[in-house]
């Protein structure tokens, strides 16, 4: 009964038609976009690092080619190149639902590449997104927790410490996650940005200290980021004998680089979350786990993308 039970309580996946009601820049690399729309109140919010797919049409069509429908992942890959809407997944920054009248949902973008026109389908998009413009948001339909719903900050009740890093791209879940901490939360966030001017201000509790890194001194991706994530873990944790905790080799261009450990069986007092490019994530998580000891099961990590891979 009990499996029959959370079946039903699954949320199925529906599409949101969509309009742009802001635009802001952020920073250099960043703007956020806020979506309206009166569908959007029965969509089902679910968690600090929630992630959802943005359906955006190609060229001179509209949402509605989208296959929306519980088949719609098999309808949508049959569709002519021409026609199949592109998908891309992106996090939930912020969710504010309405009693009455259309909700708003904003999502934070990060402009790769699209001075040179080398962006995604997604940041050039954003780059030149106006009000008024519609697409489509893809996500659960019903409010509820957990990974059903495309949440997966689940840290334990007995991890006294938290660390968090991340490039560019988890900024925006980094920033729903630590102004949702509670009040008694401790740890070190590290976050690796394009440009100075990239650093924002959150609302963090007092014991979690965010530390930003630029790479405009033309670093290479992921070492600066290397560098504040080692500072971080020496100052909470000593290092262990080298090769004291073994972890499968992942191979991040032929494997997807995902895997986040089960509530309850998070071993430590330190819990890491980690996400970005996958080769860097990958480092950063032997980092916890081969060096300084961390249990593998205490850290969660997530490749959002690979560097030379649209």
């Amino acid at each position: 009964m009990a499996g029959t039970q959370t079946a039903q309580l699954r949320p199925d996946y529906r599409l949101f038609p969509v309009d742009v009601t802001r635009v802001q820049r952020l920073g250099p690399s960043f703007v956020r976009i806020t979506f309206s729309a009166e569908c959007l109140r029965g969509f089902g919010a679910g968690g600090d690092d929630q992630r959802i797919k943005l359906v955006l049409p190609q060229p001179g069509r509209t949402v509605a080619d989208f296959p929306d429908g519980p088949d719609w992942y098999q309808r949508w890959l049959a569709q002519p190149d021409e026609i199949r809407p592109t998908l891309r997944t992106y996090t939930v920054r912020a969710f504010r639902p309405s009693p009455s009248g259309p909700a708003e949902l904003d999502v934070d973008f990060v402009l790769h590449g699209t001075t040179d026109g080398h962006g995604g389908p997604a940041s050039n998009w954003a780059a030149t997104a106006r009000p008024g413009q519609q697409i489509g948001l893809l996500g659960p339909d019903r409010p509820g927790c957990g990974r059903p719903w495309g949440c997966e900050w689940a840290p334990p009740e007995s991890a006294s410490h938290l660390v968090l890093a991340g490039d560019e791209t988890a900024v925006p879940a980094v920033a729903a996650i630590v102004e949702n901490l509670p009040r008694c939360a401790r740890g070190v966030v590290c976050l690796e940005v394009p440009e100075e001017m990239d650093r924002q201000d959150w609302a963090v509790p007092a014991g979690v200290d965010v530390r930003w890194f630029a790479r405009c001194t033309g670093a290479p991706h992921g070492k600066l980021l290397e560098e504040g994530v080692a500072a971080a873990l020496a100052e909470l944790q000593p290092r262990c004998s080298p090769g004291s905790a073994e972890l499968d080799d992942i191979d991040v261009d032929t494997e997807a680089l995902w895997e986040v450990p089960a509530e309850d069986t998070a071993p430590s007092r330190l819990y890491g979350w980690l996400a970005g490019e996958a080769g860097v994530i990958k480092r950063l998580r032997r980092m916890l786990v081969s060096d300084y000891g961390i249990p593998k099961q205490s850290v969660a990590f997530m490749g959002y993308w690979r560097e030379g891979r649209s």
